[in-house]
């Protein structure tokens, strides 16, 4: 799973998702892309999860890139835990995805193939989502 390898700061606050995404909003690397529709936080699983989902439908051929990191720190209270004495201890890393974000990119393989693939991968993510080709 992606994870930062050294952070600044152990534990971050929730911060406000509002606004489009302006960068990170155009394809790239590859000819089609899955391109998020609304606000959410994307776990490093679920981002695991869609990749596995298109890698095995496209039968580990073309090329894949994934355009979203897992840089947020979210903290989880044990269970049972009285209510104050402190902020949660780190239980997983999450990436922050606005309207216009792409998620995914693809390259290397048939449009139809691509499609489905995203089709896939989109149903383990939180948010809604669109698939795009690029424009000459």
């Amino acid at each position: 799973m992606l994870m930062p390898k050294k952070v600044k700061h152990r534990k971050q606050m929730k911060g406000r998702m509002r606004g489009k995404a302006y960068r990170g909003s155009k394809i790239s690397f590859g000819s089609y892309a899955l391109k998020s529709l609304e606000t959410s936080w994307v776990t490093s699983r679920q981002i695991e999860a869609a990749r596995r989902t298109m890698t095995r439908y496209i039968q580990r051929g073309g090329k894949i890139w994934i355009r979203i990191f897992p840089d947020k720190p979210i903290t989880r209270k044990a269970a049972e835990v009285p209510m104050g004495s402190g902020k949660g201890n780190l239980d997983h890393y999450a990436a922050v995805v606005k309207p216009g974000r792409i998620i995914f990119e693809m390259d290397g393989i048939a449009e139809d193939i691509a499609k489905e693939a995203m089709r896939r991968a989109s149903h383990k993510l939180p948010v809604k989502t669109k698939f795009i080709i690029k424009e000459n």
